[in-house]
């Protein structure tokens, strides 16, 4: 995108909020950089300056603009529609595993050398890992300077920085202002957030549908770890250094976030989790577009444009819950994944975190989701499951539990489906409902889910699974978005934002 300067000029000079994240603008005689929607006056074309990355911007010797925040921008779409490597280790950058495991534990994930792993990146966008984990410290050095009240060394240290020095001089040339002079001006607007409550601010690219988006979250809540309550999706999060309570409320031009850390460090990985959860960095724009093209889809897309795929926080979790939900009501595989909980998952204590009117102790929430090595050790014949169900479960937990299957932000999409469709049990239905929702693939498609077949059947769509997946062969790569089109033609709560 940001070497067609053509069509990027157009974009800046029509402050095109659908570009924001997809390039920033470097303008020479300011030495700023901004997103395409920036309010301020468009420079001239011949002072822009076009980077495929903040980190990129910041390696020219730009800083962030203070009117526009260009760091607060969506994250770019590209890295969740692609699988390629590229892809996969802008995703495990968003995690945190450059801070936590340094650029060796980024390559050797990947199955890479480090040094494939510096040329591609900076080949694609002109900047390497360490650039670009430097410049997500930044931000997330920024997001706890605005939002909360801890000591700037607490906050130095909890976003990744390695020493108060290198904490300064970044936020300092990232953002042209002192870390003490960033937190006053925020200051003088609105009090930092109290009670170890982080409150964040989730963009996204409008619209944003939240029926399908929320419905769907709080229909299928396992109780303990997710509830719906006082307008919220909340539930507890497992992260690298400890868990967390988040809670997710949709608003017209942002989604608001409630988040209670037991450890700060866990910030970056706990937003990239939950911007995945909602997918928050999707382009709306192209993938209605596309779907509109089919006259069978477009009134359904102008109904309610803007809808994403409901992801999750925790691939390992969706997976086993997949295998819970095979063949039976959305009520029975709540019912067997709550049982699970209580029997096998970690205890945790609700903070209120996100409730309207907090009140220590009023929320639903009490447990972790079980790994899957505390799930593998259990013995399926307690499981009120069929035989071969047990079967299909204890494959997956033991698999899970042994890292034979990767499911996480920087998986191989093709391998992780070829390997869970290697075990007992696993047919398309279920390897392609972790693949839209675990893997995150928007290609992801499920022509043999009852409820696509019975849409299909309604629109005059053909609804055999062979021949619909013919005819959805013009839907690609946005299969996964046309899903959430069909489900939304039947009259399910699944579909419906629930009452606040």
């Amino acid at each position: 995108m940001h070497e067609d300067v053509e069509r990027c000029v157009r974009a800046v000079q029509s402050k095109d909020a659908r570009f924001d994240g997809w390039f920033y603008t470097g303008v020479v005689t300011t030495g700023i950089y901004c997103r395409p929607s920036c309010p301020a006056v468009p420079p001239k074309p011949e002072n822009m300056r076009f980077y495929p990355s903040a980190a990129a911007a910041q390696q020219a010797g730009f800083r962030a603009c203070k009117r526009c925040r260009p760091d607060a921008s969506p994250g770019s779409p590209e890295w969740n529609h692609r699988a390629d490597v590229v892809a996969r280790a802008m995703r495990l950058i968003a995690e945190g595993v450059v801070d936590r495991e340094g650029v060796p534990g980024l390559a050797a994930r990947l199955g890479y050398s480090t040094r494939q792993i510096e040329r591609q990146l900076g080949a694609e966008l002109g900047a390497g890992p360490l650039a670009l984990a430097r410049a997500q410290r930044a931000q997330t050095a920024r997001l706890l300077i605005e939002t909360s009240a801890l000591p700037m060394s607490e906050v130095a240290f909890a976003a990744g920085f390695a020493s108060i020095r290198a904490f300064n001089d970044t936020v300092r040339e990232v953002f042209a202002l002192t870390p003490t002079e960033l937190r006053d001006r925020v200051a003088k607007g609105r009090p930092p957030a109290g009670s170890g409550t982080l409150s964040l601010r989730l963009p996204f690219r409008t619209p944003l549908c939240p029926d399908n988006l929320f419905g769907h979250l709080a229909a299928t809540a396992v109780p303990g770890v997710e509830e719906w309550r006082d307008g919220a999706y909340r539930r507890t999060m497992r992260l690298p250094h400890g868990h967390a309570v988040v809670a997710l409320r949709p608003h017209p031009d942002h989604v608001a976030c409630a988040l209670t850390l037991t450890d700060l460090r866990d910030l970056t990985t706990a937003i990239s989790r939950c911007r995945r959860l909602l997918d928050l960095d999707a382009d709306p724009a192209a993938v209605d577009d596309l779907l509109r093209a089919d006259p069978v889809l477009a009134p359904l897309v102008d109904k309610a444009p803007g809808r994403r795929v409901p992801r999750t926080v925790d691939p390992a979790e969706f997976a086993v819950r997949a295998v819970l939900g095979q063949q039976v009501s959305t009520a029975a595989a709540r019912t067997h994944a709550a049982r699970l909980v209580v029997a096998h998952g970690e205890p945790v204590t609700d903070p209120g975190t996100g409730l309207a009117a907090p009140d220590h102790g009023h929320g639903g929430l009490t447990h972790l989701f079980p790994t899957a090595a505390a799930l593998a050790e259990t013995d399926p014949l307690t499981l009120a499951f069929p035989r071969t169900r047990r079967v299909t479960f204890a494959a997956l937990v033991t698999a899970l539990a042994a890292g034979e299957i990767d499911l996480g932000a920087g998986g191989d999409w093709d391998e992780a489906r070829a390997k869970l469709a290697a075990l007992p049990g696993i047919g398309p239905w279920t390897v392609e409902t972790i693949a839209m929702r675990a893997l995150g693939d928007p290609d992801a498609f499920v022509p043999t889910d009852l409820g696509i077949r019975a849409a299909a059947h309604e629109l005059g769509l053909p609804s055999t699974p062979a021949a619909l997946t013919r005819r959805a062969a013009a839907w690609r790569p946005w299969r996964a978005y046309a899903v959430q089109y069909l489900w939304a033609t039947g009259d399910h709560a699944i579909n419906r934002l629930p009452a606040a």
